[in-house]
């Protein structure tokens, strides 16, 4: 028993070093291409910093940016940061719905969040399949996505370039990027321009959303009749709907009147912003209002969101929201004095609680720790800070302006959370998955402590 435990230690521990090197690997290329002259709209080099903290924005699809994407990178440069969000994007969806068909289980809710139970394929027929449809699927709806951008987009800048920002935030928007090329019309406006178009911010909000649901939950949409959706299926549509329609009403009531963000805006074009505000704070990072005007209370409610973010094996970041769903069941449970974690006439597993608290609990102490640093280093607000950390952990990529003037060492540390926030919750993950954790051969004696 002790040598299989072992062994299954060793394999994930050789997963996750591959993970984290393949993405290591991307950033470099990324960060040599992103150096060359001809990346930059100037001519010039763009600098170090600049590219690694570029590459790593693309790669791990958040979205925070050192220097405008139209104005700082020239059409060689843009390629290459739509070529490493496609791969940052779908290159980890592949690989999280890889670990999760590798970990199924015959019987029970599985052992990690991540596992759904609508996968029911054996062999590597099945891997296959799981892998075709997603780059079919994924592909068809950023084309779908391109098609309709373009179309909107022709009248006003004519074909070619209609195309290539039909194409850019077509992806950029289903991988949950956030990165924009409208610097041209406001830089660093990110969508402002389109503030009041309801095609273009509804075509985003629907490719963001359907991004963020991930690929094991539309395989079983497609597949399976609602009747026999898994748990983990009803609890991501319903909590992925909760969180939509809430934040829509909550902006609606904190920032109506705010002429900071919607406050000069009709009714009609208010309720369009609030409902995208509320989707794109699911990691997706566009803003169609600068983020900086957001009352303290729309700042606090945006960190709430951008930290639950999006849906294991997606292109969305965050603790993810079935995380979220099996704690707040847990603290429910506690608090009417039961014992046990239900759902659905299901039973959450206590190792699956504590998965969930120990990412949760991670996730937090980064959050504030960094916010703290980033207050000391750079001396802005700890409620800028908070949001501008909480956006690199969660892969948001919404900023309240202040990114390009910290200082060195906070940048550094946006880079290690952006790193960590897309592929350290992955390998966190996998460890889960495989488990395997070692048993102690002794006890101490117990003891009672005043808990509250």
């Amino acid at each position: 028993m002790t040598w299989k435990v072992g062994k299954k230690r060793r394999k994930a521990l050789g997963t996750r070093r591959t993970v984290v090197l393949v993405f290591a690997a991307v950033i470099a290329l990324g960060t040599l291409l992103l150096l060359l002259p001809v990346s930059s709209r100037n001519g010039g080099c763009c600098g170090f910093k600049t590219a690694l903290f570029t590459a790593t924005s693309s790669t791990c699809v958040t979205g925070l940016v050192l220097a405008d994407t139209w104005s700082q990178w020239s059409g060689f440069g843009q390629f290459v940061i739509i070529a490493m969000i496609e791969i940052g994007g779908l290159g980890f969806m592949s690989l999280a719905s890889m670990f999760i068909f590798f970990a199924r289980r015959k019987a029970g809710i599985q052992h990690r969040l991540l596992i759904a139970e609508s996968i029911n394929s054996d062999g590597s027929g099945g891997v296959m399949r799981i892998q075709r449809n997603l780059l079919i699927g994924s592909l068809s709806l950023e084309a779908l996505g391109a098609l309709v951008l373009f179309l909107r987009l022709f009248p006003l800048y004519g074909a070619s370039k209609a195309l290539k920002l039909g194409v850019f935030h077509s992806v950029s928007a289903f991988c949950n990027a956030g990165f924009d090329i409208m610097g041209f019309e406001s830089p660093g406006g990110s969508m402002a321009p389109f503030a009041s178009d309801g095609v273009v911010l509804l075509t985003l909000s629907v490719l963001i959303i359907v991004g963020g649901l991930g690929f094991i939950v539309w395989d079983e949409i497609l597949n399976v009749k609602p009747k026999k959706w898994s748990v983990y299926t009803k609890l991501v549509l319903i909590t992925t709907a909760a969180f939509i329609v809430s934040g829509f009403i909550v902006f609606c009531l904190l920032e109506w009147k705010n002429p900071e963000t919607l406050g000069n805006f009709t009714a009609p074009v208010k309720l369009l912003n609030s409902f995208f505000q509320s989707v794109t704070l699911r990691t997706a990072g566009f803003a169609s209002f600068d983020q900086n005007g957001l009352t303290q209370a729309g700042k606090a409610v945006s960190d709430f969101m951008m930290f639950v973010g999006g849906s294991s094996g997606s292109t969305a970041g965050g603790i993810k929201t079935v995380t979220f769903v099996v704690l707040f069941l847990f603290i429910k449970s506690r608090v009417r004095g039961r014992s046990g974690t239900d759902v659905f006439k299901h039973t959450i597993s206590d190792e699956q609680v504590m998965n969930a608290l120990t990412l949760f609990i991670i996730m937090v102490t980064l959050a504030f720790a960094g916010a703290t640093f980033m207050c000391a280093d750079s001396g802005v607000s700890f409620a800028d800070a908070l949001f501008e950390v909480i956006s690199a952990l969660g892969t948001v990529g919404l900023s309240t302006g202040i990114t390009a003037a910290l200082g060195t060492a906070s940048q550094i540390m946006l880079i290690i959370f952006m790193f960590f926030g897309r592929i350290g919750i992955l390998t966190i993950s996998i460890g889960f998955l495989n488990g395997g954790y070692t048993e102690r051969n002794y006890r101490y004696s117990g003891t009672n402590l005043l808990i509250g």
